[in-house]
C-alpha cells in the first residue's frame, strides 16, 4: 500500500509511507526527517527539536511494534550487543572525563619540568664555556678536514638524539609515565550479506551516542580515505611552512639570558623534539581524524565505519596506521563490512602490515556476524517501484524512453539547461555537461572511462539530488577500472541519496560479464544491489520539488 499526502509548512512537501512492514521509510516534514531503513542509511537527517534515540532492543522492537521494520532475528541480536555497549560508554565517558583531566596536569607539569632540564643544561654549556671561540692554536690539519658550513653549535644527530632520550627518563624518573587510560570497552565489528542491516543497526548506534559521549565521527570508507588524504596533505604542508618560515630563533628562546650560542643550541633541541613527535605521520593524522584536540580533548571517543574495505595499498596502510591508533589511544569502533576482518584481503597485499591491523582489530572488537541470508533492499527497491528507472537495452526505442524521463524530470525541475563546473576536494574542478536545478546528465564515460574518483562522485551528490547516466556499457575484467568507478560513484550517490535514472546495454543482471580474465561476481553483487536500492530513495528526493 502506497499512501502520499501534502504536508504544510515551512518546507511543503509531500509525505510518503510505503508499507508492508519490510519497507521502512517514513517521510516527515523536511525540518523533521529521518530515514529508518533495513538496510542503508539510517537517521541521515536528524531534526534538532526531536531526536530518534532508537538505541537497544526495546526501542527496536518499537520499530517493528510500528510496522517500520520487519522483525529479524538477527539484527535483534546485534541491537542487542550495541546496546550492551551503549550502557558500557556512559561510564567510559566519565572515566576518561577523568582521565583527561590527569593526563592536561601531567603534560604541563613535565613540560615545565623539561624547559627547565634544558635550562640547566643550557647555563651548564655557558658556564663551562664550550661556546667560546676556537683556539687559534689548534691543529691545522684538524681544521683543514673540519666539516664546513656547519653550524658549530648543533650537535650531530645521533648527540641530540641521546641528549633527547635522557631527558625523557629523567621526566619520567620524576613524574611518572604518561598516566595509563581506563580500558576502553570492546567496540563491534559487524559484517554480512549486503542489505542485511548492517549500517541500520550502526547509525541507530550512532544516533543514541548524541549526549552520551563527547567525540563521536561517522564516516563511510570513501570519505575516510578522502579526510585521510586531506589530513596528511595539510600536515606535509604545514611542516614545509614551518620550515621555511623557521629562519630565526623562537621568540620564546629569544628572551632567554644566555649567550646567542646558547640559544641556537636550545632551538636546534626543541626542533629536533617536533621532528621526533612528527616522524610517523600516520598518528598525527589520526590525532586529528576523530575530534579537534585543540578544543577540549576530555571525554570518550567513538568511531562509527561503515563498509570498511581494503581496495588497495593506502588503504590497508592507512587504515593500519590510524584505525590501530585510535583504538590504541582508547577510541572505541563500531564499523560494519561485507566481509569478516580475515577476509578483507584476498588480493594479499601488503600482508605484514595487513595481520598487524587485524590483530588491532580483534583485541579491541568483538566480531557479530548478520547471518541474515534475506537482501532487505533488494525486497524495498522491488516493492516500491512506481516508474522506470533503468532502461536497457539501448535501443532506439528504450534511448527515446530515456530522453522522455529527463524532459519530464527537468519540466518538473523547472529552469533551463546549461553546462556548469563544480568543485571537488583538493582544489579541483569537475565538469557537468548538462544540469539544471539540483539535475545533473552524464555520459558513462565522462565519469568511469576517466582518472575520477570518489572525490568528483562526492561532489556530484552534493551538487545534485538527481542523476541521469546514460551509456553505460556491459563490463567484465578487461575494464575492471570503469566498474570499479562505477560502483564507487552507485555508493557515494546512495550514501547521499541521490535518485538515479540508466540507462544499459544490458539488464542489470547481465550488466556484468565472465572472460577468461576471471569475473566481477563480487563487483555485480555490489552494483545490482546499489542500482535496485537507488529506485525508493527517488521518492524522498522528490520532496525537494515542492509546489
Amino acid at each position: 500500500m502506497r499512501v502520499r499526502k501534502k504536508v504544510n509548512g515551512p518546507f511543503s512537501c509531500h509525505v510518503i509511507a510505503l508499507c508492508p512492514a519490510t519497507f521502512a521509510n517514513v517521510y516527515f516534514p523536511v525540518r523533521l526527517v529521518f530515514l529508518v531503513g533495513i538496510g542503508g542509511g539510517v537517521c541521515k537527517y536528524r531534526s534538532s527539536q526531536t531526536r530518534i534515540s532508537v538505541s537497544d532492543r526495546k526501542r527496536y522492537k518499537g520499530l517493528v511494534d510500528q510496522g517500520k521494520l520487519q522483525h529479524d532475528p538477527y539484527q535483534e541480536k546485534v541491537a542487542l550487543e550495541l546496546e550492551n555497549l551503549l550502557r558500557r560508554l556512559e561510564q567510559y565517558e566519565r572515566d576518561m572525563e577523568e582521565y583527561h583531566v590527569n593526563l592536561a596536569k601531567w603534560e604541563e607539569i613535565r613540560e615545565n619540568e623539561r624547559r627547565r632540564l634544558l635550562m640547566e643544561e643550557a647555563e651548564a654549556k655557558q658556564q663551562a664555556g664550550i661556546w667560546t671561540s676556537v683556539n687559534n692554536h689548534r691543529n691545522r690539519f684538524v681544521e683543514r678536514w673540519m666539516p664546513r658550513g656547519k653550524p658549530e653549535n648543533v650537535e650531530p644527530g645521533v648527540g641530540k638524539w641521546v641528549s633527547y632520550l635522557n631527558r625523557e627518563k629523567k621526566l619520567d624518573s620524576l613524574y611518572g609515565r604518561r598516566p595509563t587510560a581506563p580500558p576502553a570497552p570492546k567496540g563491534l565489528y559487524l559484517y554480512g550479506n549486503v542489505g542485511s542491516g548492517k549500517t541500520m543497526l550502526m547509525d541507530m548506534f550512532y544516533s543514541a551516542t548524541e549526549g552520551i559521549v563527547t567525540h563521536r565521527r561517522r564516516f563511510h570508507f570513501h570519505e575516510a580515505m578522502l579526510q585521510i588524504h586531506e589530513h596528511m596533505h595539510k600536515i606535509w604542508k604545514n611542516q614545509v611552512e614551518e620550515k621555511s618560515f623557521q629562519t630565526g630563533i623562537s621568540s620564546w628562546i629569544t628572551n632567554l639570558p644566555f649567550d646567542i650560542k646558547v640559544k641556537e643550541w636550545i632551538d636546534a633541541e626543541e626542533r629536533y623534539k617536533q621532528e621526533v613527535q612528527m616522524k610517523n605521520i600516520l598518528p598525527a593524522v589520526a590525532d586529528k581524524f576523530l575530534v579537534d584536540r585543540q578544543a577540549d580533548q576530555r571525554g570518550a571517543s567513538i568511531l562509527c565505519f561503515d563498509e570498511i574495505q581494503t581496495v588497495d595499498v593506502f588503504a590497508i596502510v592507512a587504515l593500519s596506521g590510524i584505525v590501530s591508533r585510535l583504538l590504541s589511544t582508547g577510541t572505541v569502533l563500531v564499523a560494519t563490512s561485507n566481509r569478516a576482518p580475515r577476509d578483507l584481503n584476498q588480493d594479499g597485499m601488503q600482508w605484514e602490515i595487513f595481520l598487524k591491523f587485524i590483530a588491532k582489530l580483534e583485541e579491541h572488537c568483538e566480531n557479530v556476524p548478520i547471518g541474515s541470508d534475506i537482501d532487505y533492499r533488494r525486497i524495498i527497491a522491488q516493492r516500491s517501484i512506481d516508474k522506470v528507472h533503468y532502461f536497457w537495452p539501448l535501443d532506439s526505442v528504450i534511448i527515446n524512453e530515456f530522453e522522455n524521463e529527463w524532459n519530464e524530470i527537468i519540466t518538473q525541475s523547472g529552469g533551463r539547461v546549461t553546462s556548469d563546473t563544480i568543485p571537488v576536494m583538493f582544489g579541483r574542478m569537475l565538469e557537468v555537461p548538462q544540469c539544471c536545478n539540483g539535475v545533473a546528465r552524464f555520459i558513462f564515460d565522462h565519469l568511469c572511462g576517466r582518472p575520477v574518483g570518489a572525490a568528483d562522485y562526492i561532489a556530484i551528490a552534493k551538487n545534485y539530488h538527481t542523476v541521469f547516466i546514460s551509456d553505460i556499457p556491459v563490463m567484465s575484467m578487461r575494464i575492471r577500472d570503469k566498474a570499479r568507478r562505477f560502483i564507487t560513484l552507485i555508493d557515494e550517490l546512495y550514501n547521499h541519496h541521490c535518485a538515479l535514472f540508466c540507462s544499459a546495454a544490458a539488464s542489470i543482471d547481465d550488466l556484468f560479464q565472465g572472460t577468461e580474465e576471471g569475473t566481477l561476481f563480487d563487483l555485480e553483487r555490489q552494483v545490482c544491489f546499489w542500482v535496485l536500492l537507488l529506485v525508493p530513495v527517488t521518492c524522498c528526493l522528490f520532496l525537494l520539488f515542492s509546489e
